[in-house]
């Protein structure tokens, strides 16, 4: 796996928090009608800092009242988002918020599949020696 983590880099790991993002972002939109329902999401920064500090520090707890590392504090929780206009309903979704959030996550995944596939090709032409 330290082959994989040197040729991709950070790539891996932000493909996998995106794809759990987007699933976030598209249940937000899809309960926008339902009552009482509240928005949700990742925070992508502070889990991928968790996830990269975790695999960095190689800690491991023995006993439950050890400290936690700073993958074990984030763990992908979901936040819930504060609404601009909250809805009498009580539902905090907002359509353009979460559609821009979708947009813009998927720009990024897409991002960093493009770097991955960049990769890939770079290696297959290394291995091929032309």
């Amino acid at each position: 796996m330290g082959f994989f983590n040197d040729v991709f880099g950070i790539h891996e790991t932000s493909l996998l928090l995106r794809g759990q993002r987007a699933g976030v972002l598209a249940t937000n939109i899809a309960n926008a009608d339902t009552p009482n329902y509240k928005a949700r999401d990742l925070d992508f920064a502070a889990v991928l800092n968790g996830e990269l500090g975790a695999a960095g520090l190689g800690l491991v707890r023995t006993r439950g009242g050890h400290i936690p590392a700073a993958g074990d504090a984030v763990d992908g929780a979901l936040k819930y988002r504060n609404p601009y206009q909250p809805s009498l309903d009580g539902n905090t979704v907002e359509a353009q918020v979460e559609q821009a959030a979708f947009a813009d996550n998927a720009v990024r995944y897409q991002a960093s599949l493009m770097f991955i596939n960049r990769r890939i090709s770079s290696v297959e032409l290394a291995i091929s020696g032309q």
